[in-house]
């Protein structure tokens, strides 16, 4: 009896642990709509498209004849004005790479990257020698800042929901203060549940 009761245990224990997760590796390019929310295809595709866009407008060659140089472009916030959390610094990024990977214009570090390197130089001028101390008021200076947000507007009823994503961007001259570029994407997803509440 108490041999059959130990069978039974652990052929339990072995039904239970064959259930577990399983992970598989994905090609960062592969479309994961999962959820439905928010997600890293979303990003990657609303940054391409939009800093392809925003390159391909007059402001571009306009700053070049009158300057005879690249503009110097840095990107400021995108905020986080929809229903779901948005991992923004990833989404910056994105533009980030974009704006730098076409050789179209110069870039400069963001505000938060800017105050920590200010913190290295600082240092620097402490306790590094003279012939590798790197110089203060030395930075270039952008141009143009890149700046936004998402929105979302949520839509459901039964096992069914639309959410609707918008990104708007605008580049400003950070001198005169004038809006030279104004994008927006928008992203529509619809979401089937079967008769599962949500």
């Amino acid at each position: 009896m108490k041999k059959a009761l130990l069978i039974i245990l652990v052929c339990g224990v072995i039904v239970g642990c064959s259930g577990g997760k399983q992970i598989a590796r994905l090609d960062p390019e592969t479309v994961t709509d999962l959820s439905g929310k928010w997600n890293d295809t979303d990003s990657r595709l609303v940054a391409e498209e939009m800093i392809s866009d925003c390159l391909s407008k007059p402001w571009l060659t306009n700053f070049a004849v009158e300057n005879g140089a690249k503009p110097v472009v840095t990107v400021g916030f995108i905020r986080n004005k929809s229903s779901e959390h948005i991992d923004t610094e990833v989404f910056t990024t994105d533009f980030e790479r974009e704006l730098i990977n076409s050789s179209q214009v110069r870039f400069v570090a963001g505000k938060e990257a800017r105050a920590e390197i200010r913190g290295e130089r600082q240092e620097q001028s402490e306790f590094a020698s003279r012939e590798t101390m790197k110089l203060m008021r030395n930075e270039t200076g952008a141009d143009f800042i890149l700046q936004g947000a998402v929105k979302s507007i949520e839509d459901q009823e039964g096992g069914k929901r639309a959410i609707f994503y918008q990104t708007d961007l605008e580049l400003v001259n950070i001198e005169t203060m004038e809006k030279v570029w104004i994008g927006t994407k928008e992203i529509k997803k619809g979401i089937s549940q079967g008769k599962t509440k949500w």
